[in-house]
């Protein structure tokens, strides 16, 4: 399960704050804190907004006479399916001394017995109905909540009201049977070993610090592992009897089905759920004030970068008038803008910082914050805290720009309206996370008809003075709170304490107005003449038709209204680095990101932005191995500008050598970092991907040696080779669109594209896996953990047939090995199978199962693994596992084949690889071929002499 913070609690994420350019179409939880006494600023609020802020009337909400209420809303996208949360208002923050990890273990324990789903039956069940564990099927435990989901299908009565029973059992039907407690603590003492290294160990040492030591610092989901160890189970019961009932849970169900019928299956079912007479407080833990900055530098020798966070902590305030939404409007602009200013600082020839934001977010529990992160280049703390801090305070001191508002209004409205087109194709997960927040928050969701006709009226009244105002707010000395995270051998050149308090104190100092520099110029000077479609041919079969342009440019259109606002595209030619020498391959693999970044024509990337702003469009040039191309994505309004980006990128590719050397200068410095504290997983990630490479200079890692070989101008006169020659690219465009509107504009900018009339196609390097039995172990790490990959190998023969069986097999063991290596050994959290083919540029298959664990059980858990694949070769699969592959396959499928992004994929690789287009159609056929004995010849075929052991296993203690 993908447990929330229960793992990888990191620090960025504390400051992570919702994506300024993403509509916010529920009403916000939290306003700025305010500069004036409460009843002054009410005094000043127009009576307009003061108006509660109104309820999506879309969805049904409800309150059972025990306390339970129930969120309903109808929703057909994705047709046929329903998306079902148990939401329970208790987390980690809630366990006493002795329950610490508990809460996070009940979760687990829903999956392993219920009263109607004895052991693992649950997610048996619903494997067999389609649903994946892990993927579909999931939990999260966090400090305050715990939510259960359960995506199903809806046009089974059967497995949909099945699917409530599971809920109601969650709630108050879990077994927590002596025996399944005990194999679970294997599995969860796993989970937590999984998260430790270098970011657990440093937030041991500075939550208690940004936390002023509040109950949230010693209460992290994942708990501790003595008392995993050792609880006794009435503990846990405890913890189940006072905190799952009614009065702390949420049933959300979006989807596609009748909303009187669901909410009767919900009184049915959670009605028979006792209220509790005398319930234990809800207590809600405060994260206390301080005046002054709470500092915290902390080291660890297998931390690679030094990082850098300041936070301002502040009160959240729940919004719930009118007035707080248009608050709300104005930190989205101020996230916006500040946000491009600092990215504009990485576009220099020697950026300050390697990366680095200012945001204002939510932080945790009843906190929001402000805050400012850098990754320090070459550990360089005080020029990296300058530069963030003196953004800030120019932000302060001077204010955003009038075009800087009018750029990122037009860019948030345009963000608002695209969902307001959207909202009858909008997924049901979207609007299942507004009523799970509502609920355990209190944020109020609004429908996106009133959200877009609130922005419309508001949006231009709010000036630029009411965002710079901001600054003042969200920069206090009060609650203010700085980490350093750092190498353990820079632990002598960091700054003290008072260093770094005087760094944050004296920042802003000499600062000059911010300049908006912008260009006004056409993004084509010239507009180009255009080659009519020369051919046609319909595939009629799955809507598809092929152009061929006069000028060989080959076209490939699936018009669908699966999305009402997007179009999404790309394009491919055979060639790639692979035409190059390996003296120009750093040259060539770079090509491509250079250029981009870089800009077009007479627009710098910085400009280029800036003069995009209103529109949707992304556009991407890409040099792969065996291919080069371009990917991007836009709506039916802005299609010609992003066909005039495409037409700039071949013909029009710009060198910025400022931006470059920038790059290339932040690039050398991590990659020095990594060498200087060489983590664990790295190390082991770069031995697996050499030998697995056979060591070739291509599969060798980036080293800042190698990176001290890009040569700017073959990087430049490569890239121009690669665009040159359209005749051989193929486009593919799927979207909302009709071959008659977009037929003038594909002629015009694609059929202007020059043409050469190469005839070449990508070389085989002759990479490949090594054959025979191979054994590799890394010995890295001070955590006693270690990292499990075992790769079979070998040639293939590509057919739909051969690959169908690979799914087949990889699937099936790998519902074998969690049955075995989790539920029945307790030895990993999650194991992985994967089975991978290719036609190109050899036609070669891998198999690769990959695992953590405890050192002591790595060879056991191998042994067993190895005993279930003789199993495979002997037997063939398991019938019923068979049929869970092909059910999750058939409802995948179901949902896959409506999504534009599921053709595009589809469409440009069927071309490339040169295969039938129509082969989508044959899965009913090919899933039908799948059997026992088809797996059994399958695994002999495939688990065969090519076989490879890598192993990470930590350095001994000395």
């Amino acid at each position: 399960m993908n447990k929330i913070l229960a793992t990888g609690l990191m620090l960025a994420w504390l400051a992570t704050g919702a994506s300024a350019q993403q509509p916010v179409k529920k009403a916000p939880k939290k306003a700025p804190a305010k500069t004036l006494p409460a009843k002054a600023v009410a005094a000043g609020i127009p009576a307009e907004l003061k108006q509660s802020i109104p309820f999506d009337p879309e969805v049904k909400v409800g309150k059972l006479p025990n306390g339970l209420t129930y969120y309903i809303r109808k929703n057909t996208e994705p047709k046929n399916r329903a998306e079902l949360r148990l939401v329970v208002n208790a987390g980690a923050i809630l366990e006493t001394d002795d329950q610490q990890g508990l809460a996070h273990f009940l979760e687990h324990m829903a999956f392993n017995g219920t009263k109607n789903f004895p052991k693992n039956e649950i997610i048996s069940f619903l494997q067999s109905s389609g649903v994946r564990f892990g993927a579909d099927l999931n939990a999260s435990t966090g400090f305050d909540e715990t939510i259960y989901q359960l995506p199903v299908p809806t046009d089974s009565v059967r497995l949909f009201e099945q699917a409530f029973q599971i809920l109601e059992d969650w709630a108050h039907n879990v077994t927590l049977d002596l025996a399944e407690i005990d194999k679970e603590r294997g599995v969860v003492l796993e989970e937590a070993r999984s998260g430790r290294g270098a970011g657990q160990r440093m937030r041991e040492k500075y939550f208690p610090l940004i936390l002023n030591n509040s109950r949230y610092a010693d209460r992290l989901p994942i708990g501790k592992d003595e008392i995993i160890k050792n609880f006794k189970p009435e503990v846990l019961h405890r913890f189940y009897k006072d905190w799952y009932r009614p009065d702390l849970m949420a049933v959300v169900a979006v989807g596609d089905f009748d909303v009187a019928k669901v909410e009767g299956i919900i009184r049915e079912k959670f009605s028979r759920i006792p209220a509790v007479s005398s319930p234990k407080p809800r207590v809600r833990y405060p994260i206390p004030p301080h005046k002054d900055t709470k500092i915290a530098i902390v080291t660890d020798p297998e931390q690679p970068n030094t990082v850098v966070q300041i936070m301002y902590k502040r009160p959240e305030i729940k919004g719930k008038i009118l007035y707080d939404v248009r608050e709300a409007i104005k930190r989205v602009l101020f996230n916006s803008m500040i946000g491009n200013r600092i990215n504009e600082l990485t576009q220099q020839s020697d950026p300050p910082f390697l990366a680095g934001y200012s945001n204002y977010g939510s932080f945790l529990g009843d906190q929001d914050a402000f805050s400012s992160y850098v990754i320090a280049k070459d550990g360089n703390v005080n020029r990296a805290v300058t530069a963030i801090l003196d953004e800030n305070a120019r932000v302060d001191q001077f204010g955003f720009t009038e075009t800087e508002l009018d750029r990122a209004k037009k860019q948030y409205q345009k963000a608002v309206d695209r969902a307001y087109r959207e909202r009858d194709k909008t997924r049901s997960g979207s609007y299942v996370n507004e009523y799970v927040e509502n609920f355990l928050h209190g944020d109020i969701p609004v429908s996106i008809a009133f959200y877009n006709d609130f922005l419309k009226k508001y949006l231009d009244g709010i000036t630029v003075g009411d965002v710079n105002n901001l600054a003042k707010q969200f920069i206090t000395q009060e609650n203010r709170a700085v980490v350093i995270m750092a190498p353990e051998k820079d632990k002598d050149k960091l700054p003290t304490d008072k260093q770094i308090l005087a760094l944050i104190n004296n920042a802003g100092k000499s600062l000059t107005a911010y300049v908006d520099k912008t260009l006004d110029k056409p993004l084509l000077p010239t507009l180009p003449v255009g080659n009519p479609v020369a051919s046609e041919k319909q595939i009629r079969d799955i809507n598809v038709t092929e152009w061929t342009l006069r000028n060989g440019v080959k076209v490939v259109l699936k018009p669908t209204d699966f999305k009402n606002d997007q179009i999404i595209f790309s394009a491919t030619s055979p060639g790639g680095t692979s035409l190059y020498t390996d003296k120009d391959f750093e040259s060539a693999r770079f090509a491509s990101t250079l250029a981009q970044m870089s800009g077009i024509g007479d627009y710098n990337q910085i400009q280029l932005g800036k003069y995009l702003t209103g529109k949707t469009v992304s556009v991407s040039p890409y040099i792969g191995e065996t291919n080069e191309g371009i990917s991007g994505s836009t709506t039916p309004d802005d299609l010609e500008t992003a066909l005039q980006l495409v037409y700039a990128y071949f013909t029009a590719p710009r060198k910025d050598m400022d931006v470059i050397k920038g790059f290339l200068s932040n690039q050398k410095s991590y990659l020095q970092s990594q060498l200087a504290t060489p983590t664990p997983q790295k190390v082991f990630q770069d031995t697996v991907q050499s030998l697995l490479g056979a060591y070739h200079y291509r599969r060798l890692p980036l080293t800042p040696n190698r990176l001290d070989q890009v040569n700017v101008d073959r990087a430049d006169a490569i890239y121009k080779e690669r665009f040159a020659d359209a005749s051989d690219f193929t486009f593919f465009f799927v979207g909302n669109f009709k071959e008659k509107d977009i037929k003038p504009l594909i002629e015009k900018y694609l059929g202007g594209l020059p043409v050469t009339n190469r005839k070449e196609t990508y070389r085989d390097l002759g990479i490949r896996t090594p054959a025979g039995k191979i054994e590799k172990t890394v010995t890295k790490g001070i955590e006693a953990k270690s990292t499990v990959q075992l790769v079979f190998s070998g040639d293939f023969v590509w057919t739909p047939e051969n690959a169908t069986q690979i799914d087949a097999l990889a699937e099936a063991l790998e519902i074998k090995l969690t049955e075995t290596l989790r539920e029945e050994e307790s030895g990993v959290y999650g194991v992985g199978v994967s089975g991978a083919y290719a036609k190109i540029p050899a036609q070669r298959y891998t198999f690769r199962i990959g695992f953590g664990c405890a050192p002591e059980n790595v060879d056991k858990l191998i042994a067993r693994t190895l005993a279930e694949i003789e199993k495979l070769k002997q037997n063939g699969a398991d019938p019923k596992d068979i049929e869970k592959f092909k059910a999750e396959t058939r409802r995948e499928s179901e949902v896959q084949l409506k999504q534009n992004n599921f053709w595009l994929g589809y469409l440009s690789n069927q071309y490339f690889n040169n295969d039938d287009p129509t082969e989508i159609l044959r899965e009913d056929e090919l899933l039908k071929q799948v059997t026992p004995e088809s797996t059994k010849q399958a695994a002999n075929q495939y688990f065969g002499k090519n076989f490879i052991k890598l192993l990470l296993q930590p350095e001994r203690k000395q």
